[in-house]
Parts: structure tokens; C-alpha cells; sequence
């Protein structure tokens, strides 16, 4: 056989079980990639223009596709208060939001491959208190499933006072008590009816962990997801070695919060809840991440079977025709993190304090943007960043 076509067929193969099994290999290949190095530089425009508006202090973005990781900086500064600290690639940063698919999400899916959940089950099975809607004419509407919870369709509102909780519940409160307090809130709605963005609905999935385990979703997660993906600077609460990595956040009585979590209801729990509370790196996120794409697994360390990936990926149907899967985020036309230019389907998360997460299955790439837009006063903004960045990603991509 001739030479050239034993060593194209050796590098396919090469490429192939690169994007099936490996973890993301930084020191890229573009051309492995598909990416064109001269057009992600447009990232770095971008976000120096965004800090010199001074809309966030610093940023950490990391990018990847094919298995290749083809973008990896640290921008500005970790914290702008008591003093000045540069931004490193290594900074943990308070998650928010984004604790919601990566760590409640996913380990809801795990218990459900186990059997030991089912996503159908009522949320009253696990909390017989856990009210119903009622109608307009008296009658009571359908109960809630868990897969209500993971869609944001259940009826729950948004979110509820946590200094009022506190007064009641004490401070901090356990977990089962914030899950029975909000269990008992009245519905706004049928399940299935509205999507209302709601982290009391990712609050009561913490607890069901709890309550099926006997682990909090700290522990749960830590022992099915993140230790076997090597993810070691990813937990909740940092202990004192982790702190010194942390970025900061808002700055409350002249101190910055540092390892602190800036979201009320899981500061209230001590830090540990199901809507927030998670610490990460881009360089762990980005091995979660690579799992994801990969159908599950990470250097044959399988957490999810694709057929339960692909699951937590699709639209639910529901009157509220949320675009919502279990957890996630999914593209339908323009996004506010995904962009106006990748592909539909793809799916990721925000996070309050300036973090997210993007993963695009059909063209093998994700997006990891982390930042700390509420220090030091919460006021800054990147939903614009996330857009452009989304864009610039899907225009160095020279192939398909």
C-alpha cells in the first residue's frame, strides 16, 4: 500500500479516537481543529475592549474543538479590591448558575441510570407537602415531576426572600428545611404551563439527592462526577489550601466575599445548594465539558451513557415551549451565550456572578467564559461578551 495513505489513514484514526475518548489536549493543532488561529485573536480585541470599559475586572476563556483546545488566556485582573491581583488561568471562580446542569443536573441523570430515580416521579414522593397549583375553578392541577424541576416548568416562583426564610429557618439552615419551606410556597402556575427560570425548583433536586443518597449534592457530585474526571480544583465551600485561587467577588463592608458564595439562598445553606455554590477552573470545566461532547466519557471513565446525554439535551414539549432540556440551555436561532452563528442544538448555562459554558455538539467545540462581573460592586455586564465571543468562535471554523 502506498505510504501516504497509510499515514492519512493512520492520522484519521488517530484524529478519531482523539475526539471519541481523549481528554482536551492543550498545544492545539489548528488544522486538526478545523480552527483558524488569526481569527480567534479576534477574542482577545474583544475582551480587552470589555475590561477597558471597565465592565468586568478579568476574564479566563478557554476554547476547544475536536479534542483540541485552541484557545487558552487570562485577561486583567482576579480582583480589583483591597488591591490589585492578576487574573491566572488556574483562578477557581463562584460558578453560580452554572452549578445547576454540572453539578445537580448531571447527578440527577446518574441516579436515574441507576434506577434509583425515575424523572417522572413526583417531586411529592420525595416531599409529601410539596403543594399542587390550583385552578381557577378550584380544582387542582396535575402534581409536579422531576423533570418539571429540571425544565423550570413546575409552577415554583422564581426565587424567594432569604432573609425572610432565615427568620423562620434560622441561619444558617439545613437543606431539608429550605426544601420543606419552598415545598410548601403556593404555585404559580400548572406544571408544564410557564417556564419561569426558578433556582427553588434546583434547590428541591439537591434535596431529593440528599434525601435518596444520604449525600449532599457536594458530596454525591464530588464522588460520581467530578473526582473520576480528575476535576481537583472543582468543590463547593474551598478549604483554606483552594482560597488563595479563588476570585473574588462582590465586595460587602469594604472586604471582597472570597470562596464565599455570592448567591443568598446557598449562602444561607452554608454554601452548599443545588441552584449554586460550585468552585471551578476553565481547565476542569473544559474536562467536563470534553465528557459531554465525547457521549459520557473521558478517557474511558464513563459518568452518563450518550443515550442519556442526548436526553438531557432535548426540548421537553410542554405548553410553556420552553427551550429548556434537563438542565440545559438549548439553541433555537439566536442566543445570548450561544451566539448568532453556531449551529442549533448546541446547549450550555450562565451563571450569575459572569461564568458559562457552551457545548456544541454538531461541530465538536465548546466555550468556556469565565469572569467576575459583580466585583466589586455587581454592576458589570457580559451577556454581549458571551454573544461576540460565540461569534468570532463560529467564524474560525474553516470546515465541517
Amino acid at each position: 500500500m502506498n505510504k501516504s495513505l497509510l499515514l492519512a489513514g493512520f492520522c484519521l484514526l488517530s484524529l478519531l479516537q482523539a475526539v471519541q475518548s481523549a481528554e482536551p489536549v492543550i498545544g492545539p493543532s489548528f488544522a486538526r481543529a478545523g480552527m483558524d488561529r488569526k481569527s480567534l485573536a479576534w477574542i482577545d480585541t474583544v475582551v480587552a475592549k470589555t475590561i477597558e470599559e471597565k465592565t468586568i475586572p478579568g476574564a479566563v476563556v478557554l476554547i476547544s474543538r475536536r479534542g483540541q483546545v485552541v484557545y487558552r488566556k487570562a485577561f486583567g485582573y482576579a480582583g480589583l479590591v483591597p488591591e490589585k491581583i492578576p487574573m491566572t488561568i488556574d483562578r477557581m471562580f463562584d460558578m453560580a448558575s452554572v452549578t445547576k446542569p454540572v453539578a445537580t443536573a448531571t447527578s440527577i441523570m446518574v441516579l436515574c441510570e441507576r434506577g434509583q430515580l425515575r424523572l417522572t416521579d413526583r417531586v411529592s414522593n420525595y416531599l409529601p407537602e410539596f403543594t399542587r397549583y390550583q385552578n381557577p375553578d378550584s380544582s387542582w392541577a396535575e402534581e409536579a415531576r422531576i423533570w418539571h424541576l429540571l425544565t423550570h416548568t413546575s409552577g415554583l416562583p422564581a426565587y424567594t426572600n432569604a432573609d425572610t426564610a432565615a427568620l423562620m429557618l434560622g441561619q444558617p439552615c439545613t437543606r431539608e428545611a429550605l426544601a420543606h419551606y419552598i415545598a410548601g410556597l403556593k404555585k404559580m402556575n400548572a406544571p408544564g404551563e410557564v417556564y419561569r427560570y426558578s433556582c427553588l425548583g434546583f434547590i428541591t433536586l439537591a434535596y431529593v439527592i440528599e434525601k435518596i443518597t444520604g449525600k449532599n449534592v457536594h458530596e454525591f457530585s464530588r464522588e460520581a462526577v467530578f473526582q473520576p474526571l480528575r476535576m481537583h480544583h472543582t468543590t463547593y465551600v474551598p478549604g483554606p489550601d483552594l482560597l488563595p485561587l479563588c476570585v473574588p467577588t462582590e465586595v460587602v463592608n469594604g472586604k471582597p466575599w472570597l470562596g464565599i458564595v455570592h448567591d443568598p439562598l446557598a449562602r444561607l445553606q452554608g454554601g452548599i445548594s443545588g441552584n449554586a455554590g460550585l468552585y471551578s477552573t476553565a481547565d476542569d470545566l473544559a474536562r467536563y465539558c470534553q465528557m459531554m461532547l465525547n457521549g459520557g466519557v473521558l478517557n474511558r471513565v464513563r459518568i452518563l451513557s450518550p443515550v442519556t446525554v442526548k436526553r438531557m439535551i432535548h426540548i421537553a414539549e410542554t405548553p410553556s415551549q420552553a427551550k429548556r432540556g434537563f438542565g440545559w440551555v438549548v439553541k433555537d436561532g439566536v442566543s445570548w451565550v450561544g451566539g448568532d452563528l453556531l449551529p442549533d442544538l448546541g446547549y450550555g448555562h450562565t451563571g450569575y456572578t459572569g461564568t458559562s459554558i457552551w457545548i456544541d455538539p454538531s461541530t465538536q467545540s465548546f466555550i468556556i467564559i469565565l469572569t467576575n462581573r459583580v466585583h466589586p460592586q455587581d454592576q458589570g455586564e457580559v451577556d454581549s461578551l458571551r454573544s461576540a465571543i460565540a461569534n468570532i468562535v463560529a467564524g474560525a471554523m474553516i470546515d465541517l
